[in-house]
């Protein structure tokens, strides 16, 4: 998810993002260590979206 996408959401759709990042996050570590992730780049990359989110909602709510 780009930044510019990311600062066009509302807070409760980030909110939501968020939690979907998550689930996603630990569903990737499952899949590393049982040898099944097609893209390890993707646990980096969802690690950076999920940081780009929580920083967009502190800002929002301060």
């Amino acid at each position: 998810m780009k930044k510019k996408e990311i600062k066009k959401l509302t807070n409760q759709q980030l909110l939501e993002n968020l939690e979907k990042l998550k689930k996603d996050l630990f569903n990737f570590r499952f899949q590393k260590i049982n040898g099944q992730i097609k893209s390890p780049a993707k646990i980096t990359e969802t690690k950076k979206n999920i940081a780009r989110i929580k920083t967009l909602i502190e800002v929002n709510n301060a």
